[in-house]
């Protein structure tokens, strides 16, 4: 590995990419490293149909602990627990006097979380959106659907963004600057998980997001492409 190595990463860089944009989303001011605690913000682009978001109810996904949410400007927060007093759900709602007369604003909710130790997998927080008039009456969105999302391993995965797209976060490794050393127990078909990765090697082949470096590696003798990564092999990864 290590003959082809210098004239690679001499160039090699990592470039930005805009996540898809979704009606209710989360995302977070650091990335969301598996096993570490994530602070989550969690938006709301637009009501319903012209009536004002009044209340918000999202899952929290099994495998995720110590979560706290955060009161905001929206409402106070409430959270479900289940028997062993793991928190299942947390529900933000609307004081009924200011429930605006029209769907006008962009909401933030927070909540801070530890994150399971599973590189490589999508968490999805499927959320429940209550809509208000002033005269009262409620219309609920789900934003529910796993299907097709980012980094998806199902059957439509590529094929676009789905219906009510269920907030989600995809697990990165925890890694330090340099060379990290990974065994991936996870399939990895959508390499742009590594698109702040310098370059990514596994035996013989090879793979960076930043074009001009994936055009050496498909260019340098011996290395071919990579493109995808089974569960159990062992990469290489320079940050």
């Amino acid at each position: 590995m290590k003959s082809a190595l210098g004239p690679l990463c001499v160039v090699a860089g990592s470039l930005l990419s805009s996540s898809a944009f979704a009606h209710a989303a989360v995302a977070g001011a650091t990335p969301p490293y598996a096993g570490a605690t994530f602070e989550a913000d969690i938006t709301v682009s637009h009501g319903c149909d012209g009536a004002d978001t009044y209340k918000l109810r999202v899952q929290i996904p099994e495998g995720v602990t110590n979560v706290r949410p955060v009161d905001s400007v929206f409402g106070a927060a409430e959270v479900e627990k289940d028997a062993s007093g793991n928190v299942t759900a947390v529900t933000w709602t609307r004081p009924p006097g200011n429930v605006k007369p029209a769907d006008t604003h962009f909401f933030h909710l927070g909540l801070r979380m530890k994150l399971p130790s599973k590189p490589f997998t999508a968490l999805f927080f499927p959320t429940t959106q209550t809509c208000s008039t002033q005269g009262g009456a409620l219309t609920v969105v789900e934003w529910t659907n796993t299907a097709g999302g980012e980094h998806s391993h199902d059957g439509d995965a590529g094929t676009g963004p789905s219906e009510n797209p269920a907030p989600s976060l995809y697990l990165l490794p925890s890694r330090m600057p340099g060379w990290n050393q990974y065994t991936v127990e996870e399939h990895v078909h959508d390499l742009t998980v590594f698109k702040d990765a310098l370059i990514v090697w596994s035996g013989a082949q090879a793979y960076s997001f930043n074009p001009v470096t994936q055009a050496l590696i498909e260019k340098e003798p011996g290395v071919t492409a990579l493109t995808q990564i089974h569960p159990g092999t062992v990469i290489w990864v320079k940050y």
